[in-house]
């Protein structure tokens, strides 16, 4: 039995152009696979870029809060300190002599305090709740309003550049309320669920609308810094009603 030479080159020819579309398709596949690949690359780069300048802005602004807060506490209560050690040293009487020396220690202890902030090490030994707390105790020794904290995080664990980012959020929000709410209370509640580490920050003031465009890069940009460290930010307002935060962060 003989084979038809036609269909003997028919089939050499389709078995050929078989295996030249098989190759094709498979260099197309590796191309694409390279392409999505760079590409990826470039978005991790970009998100890693973005990434960096937000724990660089972020430790910027710190760092100038910290050193407005500290020339202020030179002029206001280091430089009272000084002076009143002058005035008590001026009269060489025991009883003064020795509140002068308390005086002198207490300027000491105050200058080892400002010390410490100019350094952003203290945002490694600082717990997110004891921050809270204090800056809380700032505005109602402050005389603004009210304010209350509930705490449900005990050794809690925060990576140091999620914590410098939530301190700069927690901090600018509160400025905003300050600034624009004219709240009678305040409150932040912190909450652990499993992975997760919510801050919530509560205040009865004047609300305002979410859709204000006027407003709208102010809370593009505290969200886009929580999106930084894996977390998310909600915001609920209502005119006269007041205004609820809510932070989400991996713990």
């Amino acid at each position: 039995m003989t084979s038809d030479p036609a269909q003997f080159i028919f089939l050499i020819t389709a078995g050929v152009l078989i295996t030249l579309v098989m190759c094709s398709f498979i260099v197309v596949l590796v191309l694409f696979h390279r392409q999505q690949q760079f590409r990826n690359k470039q978005k991790m780069d970009q998100l890693k870029a973005e990434y960096e300048k937000t724990i660089l802005g972020v430790e910027k602004e710190i760092q100038e809060q910290t050193l407005s807060f500290i020339g202020q506490e030179l002029h206001d209560n280091l430089g009272q300190l000084l002076s009143l050690t002058k005035l008590t040293l001026n009269q060489p009487d025991p009883e003064n002599f020795s509140e002068g020396k308390r005086l002198i220690n207490q300027a000491i202890k105050e200058v080892r305090s400002l010390s410490k902030r100019l350094n952003l090490d203290w945002v490694k030994e600082v717990q997110i709740q004891d921050f809270v707390a204090g800056e809380l105790e700032k505005i109602e020794k402050s005389g603004f309003c009210k304010t209350q904290l509930v705490s449900q995080v005990n050794g809690l664990i925060l990576e140091q550049d999620a914590k410098l980012v939530l301190i700069r959020v927690v901090q600018e929000c509160l400025n905003n309320i300050i600034k624009h709410a004219e709240p009678q209370t305040i409150s932040i509640n912190l909450l652990k669920l499993g992975d997760e580490f919510s801050l919530q920050i509560v205040d009865d003031g004047k609300g305002f609308n979410t859709e204000d465009k006027s407003k709208g890069m102010g809370l593009h940009n505290l969200k886009s810094r929580i999106e930084t460290i894996g977390g998310e930010l909600d915001i609920h307002s209502e005119i006269g009603e007041g205004t609820a935060i809510k932070l989400r962060v991996p713990a």
